[in-house]
């Protein structure tokens, strides 16, 4: 086990009601929820809409701020829950913790590439010459440099989105969270962010948080977690989470394309592996079999 980043104990939160509903009759979006995600680990955090995700992640960057008494955040030594946290530590948090959302046209704030880039950091107070510098790095790791002086509405979507990554790097965060970042972007996009996601964590050690609906995009996680109705429904290592298919149905998701196809095949009384995930691996396990019905006939 690593060391653990952010810790999160007995977790709830609600929307205000219009009504003014006494508490114990409130729908919770989180509710008792704790986990603990580990420094540069990838976690993936799954669940249909209104499971809570979203919520989770406004709460961890201080976006959402829970009632007192329910529940603790931290995040590296930021207790983010604290009442008295103050401007300086909330500050903190934002430098630490950075987040892409789902449409990286409601991100983008310049006119062009570098002067998006360098928002971030202009915010913080970093001197220019500093910044010029983190500007420069962080475009060139997410490989925009050659469109510095574009205007980011003529990006494709996943152009975009790295325009959005890259404005978080230039801050220099331990922790980034992709809240649905790739929701609306086309496979060549997805493909892009989950590149980005892979990079930041094996280069940088940056520990990363991806909420989505793509199972798909859950296989390389470290770790998987599964919301539903504000709680965690199923945890653990994507092996352990999608060999879960039945679960996984009565959640209303489904597991990885292959491994579904394989749980399938299993049910028509063909045996086969069933705790893989990999689509190469789960072609492989069709193709072994079929060679060896072949054989036999």
């Amino acid at each position: 086990m690593g060391e653990p980043y952010i810790r999160i104990e007995n977790l709830s939160f609600s929307y205000d009601e219009p009504d003014g509903q006494a508490r114990n009759h409130r729908k919770y979006a989180v509710k008792n929820l704790s986990l603990t995600i580990e420094k540069g680990s990838f976690t993936a955090i799954l669940g249909h809409n209104g499971s809570g995700k979203s919520t989770l992640a406004k709460l961890i960057t201080g976006l959402l701020v829970p009632e007192e008494g329910e529940g603790k955040i931290y995040v590296g030594d930021i207790k983010v829950t604290d009442p008295d946290l103050s401007d300086a530590d909330l500050q903190a948090l934002h430098r630490r913790c950075g987040m892409v959302f789902q449409n990286p046209d409601n991100q983008l704030v310049a006119t062009v590439v570098e002067e998006d880039v360098a928002f971030g950091p202009e915010n913080l107070g970093i001197e220019p010459l500093e910044i010029r510098r983190r500007v420069d790095e962080a475009m060139e790791r997410m490989g925009i440099s050659e469109y510095a002086k574009h205007a980011p509405s003529k990006l494709s979507g996943g152009q975009k989105q790295r325009v959005a990554v890259a404005g978080i790097l230039a801050m220099q965060p331990e922790c980034m969270i992709f809240d649905e970042a790739t929701a609306m972007l086309d496979p060549a996009g997805r493909a892009e962010v989950m590149e980005i996601i892979e990079k930041l964590k094996r280069e940088l050690g940056i520990t990363v948080i991806h909420i989505t609906h793509n199972m798909d995009e859950a296989v390389g996680a470290d770790k998987v977690v599964v919301m539903n109705e504000g709680e965690i429904a199923l945890e653990g290592s994507p092996e352990e989470v999608f060999s879960k298919v039945e679960k996984l149905h009565k959640l209303g998701l489904g597991a990885p394309d292959g491994t579904e196809l394989l749980y399938e095949l299993r049910k028509r009384g063909i045996d086969l592996r069933s705790h893989l995930i990999d689509p190469d691996e789960c072609a492989k396990e069709i193709y072994k079999k079929y060679l060896e019905a072949n054989k036999r006939t």
